[in-house]
């Protein structure tokens, strides 16, 4: 059962107590991410049929690969954080971190400041899209890291290209931490994570 959480007037144990794996390290990173559930799982959890198409995923070992999208956004991605660091002062990171209480619920924020007690989130994206909003799946990515390391908020970076092409520069927008999205997806992760332990249903 999943300890509640600490309240938000408390102070939390330092993020930094709770690394897993540098993305450097690449087979603890990759063997903590396939065990846990992590911010790109946490998506994807939208309900429970989502939970069984992870769960058989993550058991077969079968998830996407990657595209020309993706690709793009791995090549981008160390320009715009430059840029986050510039203009907002957030490093880049690609630790993964375990939540406290939990070391299967997982993230890797692409980055990370703390001020005093405070720790604000980067979360870098390209897209093609011109967003009106912040896509539904990209914030339970956010809330999901916000949980883990303990954030009170994060900035939403992204980057719209065309033909792979950059067009303008990054727009970004803060979204606040949002406790009744995140205890939904613990529930939701809990549930993967038996699924993963029992076969999916």
């Amino acid at each position: 059962m999943q300890p509640p959480l600490p309240l938000w007037d408390e102070p939390l144990p330092d993020y930094r107590s709770r690394v897993v794996a540098p993305a450097s390290d690449r087979v603890a990173w990759l063997r903590a991410r396939s065990r846990g559930v992590t911010s790109t799982d946490a998506a994807r959890l939208s309900g429970a049929a989502a939970v069984r198409a992870l769960a058989v995923e993550k058991l077969t070992g079968r998830s996407f690969g990657g595209n020309a999208y993706t690709d793009h956004g791995r090549t981008r991605e160390p320009v715009i954080a430059r840029w986050v660091l510039a203009e907002h002062g957030i490093s880049p990171s690609a630790t993964l971190y375990h939540a406290l209480g939990n070391p299967r619920h997982l993230a890797t924020p692409d980055g990370v400041r703390t001020r005093g007690t405070t720790v604000e989130l980067a979360e870098i994206k390209t897209t093609s899209a011109h967003w009106r909003s912040i896509p539904r799946p990209y914030l339970r990515q956010v809330f999901w890291q916000q949980y883990v390391l303990g954030a009170e908020r994060t900035l939403v970076v992204w980057e719209r290209h065309e033909d792979f092409v950059p067009v303008a520069d990054p727009a970004c927008r803060w979204v606040d931490r949002d406790d009744d999205e995140i205890h939904m997806l613990i529930g939701l992760a809990d549930r993967l994570l038996e699924s993963m332990r029992t076969g999916p249903r």
